[in-house]
């Protein structure tokens, strides 16, 4: 069999799988095996999806997040960047959802066998909030004992924690709920908010409407102390820190700025390379 064609039926299986039928557990190990390393818990996939092998993909560079941007088209959720590329095969459960299922089951209630952190699936809603949400919600309670849960008051931790982001108005229906299966991705003006950590674990924002630096030159000495007093003050509240928007071509600017945000213990560092990041932490994140 030809090597695309052969990587070809491989993403074809891995997307038509259900909750309840096992991806074969050499295929849904299959970037443990290759790399024998621990997971990269910093490394989150930026626009994840639009990789050859979405999800796979960043799972085989041992990534710890993964976003995918959803359309509510009917009753489905489809994952696209644009309107424009909106694919009826292209299903958040068939992308993301079912394959989840299906290796948590293979690596015995891990995403990375031998590992309880959760790995992050940070789900970008494109449509209208509210509504998208609620929807979101319905998919999300079929796939039991996958993903982290808040029940009145309380967290229980599972293999996934879904993060919502995007339309803010998903916030609405989120708030009232006392038994949810996501959480709410803030922005800097809800830091220090009365929000607690088990609605809002995550912090989110646009590097460049905070900071002047894109990695040229020394950190200004400002900034530097401004950054340093977001993630204190996030981590004071149980909450983690990422900003997208940050340079992504690879070279010296790219690699200045992420080690300024590792010297600074940012949770994520946002990428579309997602074999430079990988790089770059296993060359770095042992120094800080």
């Amino acid at each position: 069999m030809a090597l695309t064609t052969r990587r070809r039926a491989l993403t074809t299986l891995g997307a038509a799988l259900a909750g309840s039928i096992a991806l074969p557990a050499a295929y849904a190990r299959a970037g443990e095996q290759k790399h024998g390393r621990r997971p990269l818990w910093r490394a989150h996939a930026h626009n994840d999806y639009e990789h050859p092998r979405p999800l796979f993909d960043a799972l085989d560079h041992r990534f710890g997040s993964v976003e995918a941007d959803i359309y509510l088209v009917g009753d489905q959720l489809l994952v696209a960047h644009d309107p424009v590329e909106l694919d009826p095969t292209r299903t958040l459960e068939s992308l993301y959802l079912d394959p989840l299922a299906a290796r948590v089951k293979a690596n015995h209630g891990a995403v990375y066998r031998g590992y309880r952190t959760p790995l992050q699936l940070l789900i970008d809603i494109k449509t209208e909030g509210s509504s998208t949400y609620l929807e979101l919600d319905r998919h999300l309670r079929r796939y039991r004992h996958l993903f982290t849960t808040y029940a009145h008051g309380r967290v229980y931790p599972g293999p996934v924690t879904a993060v919502i982001s995007g339309d803010r108005a998903a916030r609405t229906p989120m708030e009232v709920q006392s038994v949810r299966r996501a959480f709410y991705d803030g922005r800097l003006a809800d830091l220090g908010s009365a929000a607690p950590a088990s609605f809002i674990p995550l912090i989110s924002d646009n590097w460049t409407l905070n900071f002047t630096w894109l990695g040229d030159g020394p950190f200004p000495d400002a900034e530097r102390e401004k950054l340093r007093g977001i993630i204190a003050a996030a981590h004071a509240r149980r909450q983690k820190v990422r900003f997208w928007a940050t340079p992504d071509l690879a070279g010296p600017a790219r690699d200045a700025l992420w080690g300024e945000l590792l010297a600074a213990d940012v949770d994520y560092l946002n990428t579309d390379d997602l074999a430079g990041l990988e790089a770059f932490l296993d060359a770095h994140e042992r120094t800080y």
